[in-house]
């Protein structure tokens, strides 16, 4: 077959190709087939971008629920008298009525500690199930799209175990004079359960409860030395001065 042949066959192959169209059924398929690689890809995308948004919602979240819960579960039991100096510290005194030490009650500190503990979880169980809700756009992981379009609702549970003990706290309050603090110290655990995967985060919180003055006797004379090599030679004579 001359090369003129060949070419005239390859010619009216290719006319013949251009005019084949697709039946409506396979059209229908090959639309099915696009939307759904479509999705597809925009789910493996949605993944990788949703664990670290849901872990940052949910621990936010968390930390203020349990910081608001602590709060309340000792200012109530403060105001209701529940925590008290005088049943917590005893102040043991010599025969001039200075103060000589200070004596815990112990029994009445792990009772606290009980109440207060039982208490933070009771209220921890009331709001156990939060609802999260994330945009669509900050699933994309595009800086243009965050925060953008209706929000996913994603329900978030969570468990975890609190600890709390009082710890004393001492400040120079003045010359001669101690501040004591009863600090309350409580440590919650949380574990947040999200579809896929399970997080954790941890709350503490510090919170005076009661605090005194103890005065002690008032020294006759009394002298402040600084660790600056220009006042050295001021306060040295004045405690010359004061001691004779």
């Amino acid at each position: 077959m001359s090369r003129s042949g060949v070419c005239s066959m390859g010619v009216y192959a290719m006319s013949r190709l251009r005019y084949v169209r697709l039946s409506l059924r396979k059209r229908i398929l090959a639309w099915l087939i696009a939307v759904t690689a479509i999705i597809i890809v925009f789910c493996l995308i949605a993944v990788v971008h949703m664990k670290p948004i849901l872990t940052s919602l949910a621990v936010a979240r968390v930390n203020n629920i349990v910081n608001r819960i602590v709060v309340a579960a000792v200012t109530d039991a403060v105001n209701s008298g529940l925590i008290n100096y005088d049943a917590l510290v005893t102040l043991e005194k010599d025969s001039d009525g200075r103060v000589t030490a200070l004596r815990s009650n112990m029994s009445e500190v792990n009772r606290l500690q009980s109440i207060i503990t039982d208490d933070i979880l009771r209220r921890l169980g009331e709001v156990s199930t939060s609802e999260l809700s994330i945009p669509i756009g900050s699933l994309t992981g595009s800086a243009l799209l965050a925060g953008r379009g209706p929000g996913i609702g994603i329900r978030m549970q969570a468990a975890g175990s609190t600890s709390a003990a009082f710890r004393n706290d001492f400040s120079a309050a003045g010359i001669n004079q101690t501040k004591h603090l009863i600090v309350l110290r409580i440590d919650v655990y949380m574990g947040v359960l999200l579809p896929g995967f399970t997080t954790s985060t941890r709350v503490s919180n510090e919170i005076s409860v009661a605090e005194t003055v103890i005065v002690g006797s008032v020294p006759q004379n009394y002298t402040s030395f600084s660790t600056l090599p220009s006042d050295l030679e001021k306060y040295a004579q004045d405690y010359i001065m004061n001691n004779g």
